[in-house]
């Protein structure tokens, strides 16, 4: 003998109790998606408590595939081969996907920014081709004013102010990383820009710098634009600014160079 067996079709009463449990379970879940709480202290200068439930997710960043790399939200300004990132960088001045200084007249990027993460990959030249003073000499200018200096600095042949991860004419390097010449090396920098109101300078420029990993400026202060033997100031009140590189008269070159502009509330 064969079982049937019957199912039987809901009520209207009976879809509104299946449907209040669906909703009631759904709601549930979704308040177990947003953990948190909002009877936590206040956190201090902040609109947000402690473990606030509220407060929205970091967003999602892809990192390179390798240290170096670029990560998903940075603005690629020199990849080898491109150069449409640059006024004054032109495709006879790449030498082996990398960019001969000496071979422009300084470069300057179209992209602006205020604050910022810059990567850059650096080589003086091998052998000297300038005075000692001068190899390898160049520079990294935020805003086109405040300069991070390049130069061969395995045995230091310059003023302490002037060796490469100096804030030139202003603060030495807190180490002394270098590689040897002709050795690549890099720089990963956070630039905070200054803040004016109006005429007045209400927050100076800021600058933290890894050298070949090595911290060598720590949420600097900057003194104002670089100047050469003389006291820097901040002559010029703005507060965005485009990335330069100096032409020094050297071939120095650089490679794999990526920005990620910020904007950081401080």
């Amino acid at each position: 003998m064969r079982n049937t067996i019957h199912f039987r079709r809901p009520t209207n009463g009976g879809l509104a109790v299946v449907l209040g449990v669906l909703l009631a379970a759904a709601s549930a879940f979704s308040a177990e998606e947003k953990p948190g709480y909002d009877d936590t202290p206040m956190l201090p200068n902040s609109q947000w408590r402690v473990h606030d439930k509220n407060r929205p997710q970091s967003p999602i960043v892809e990192p390179g595939a390798k240290p170096g790399d670029p990560p998903s939200d940075a603005v690629v300004l020199f990849d080898g081969r491109d150069v449409s990132q640059w006024e004054g960088l032109t495709a006879d001045a790449v030498e082996d996907g990398a960019i001969n200084v000496v071979k422009t007249d300084g470069l300057t990027s179209k992209i602006t920014f205020r604050d910022c993460q810059l990567h850059v990959e650096w080589a003086t030249p091998k052998t000297a081709d300038g005075n000692a003073m001068n190899w390898g000499n160049s520079g990294i200018f935020f805003h086109g004013l405040y300069e991070l200096q390049i130069i061969e600095s395995k045995a230091c042949r310059i003023y302490a102010d002037g060796i490469a991860g100096a804030v030139y004419g202003q603060f030495p390097p807190l180490a002394n990383p270098s590689r040897g010449p002709g050795e690549w090396q890099t720089f990963d920098a956070v630039f905070l820009a200054p803040k004016f109101d109006g005429e007045k300078l209400v927050q100076p420029a800021r600058m933290t710098v890894f050298w070949n990993g090595v911290l060598v400026q720590y949420h600097q202060e900057i003194l104002g634009a670089t100047k050469h033997k003389m006291f820097p100031q901040y002559e010029q009140k703005v507060e965005t600014g485009p990335l330069v590189i100096q032409q020094h008269h050297s071939a120095v070159r650089l490679r794999n160079i990526w920005i990620r502009p910020l904007n950081l509330d401080r």
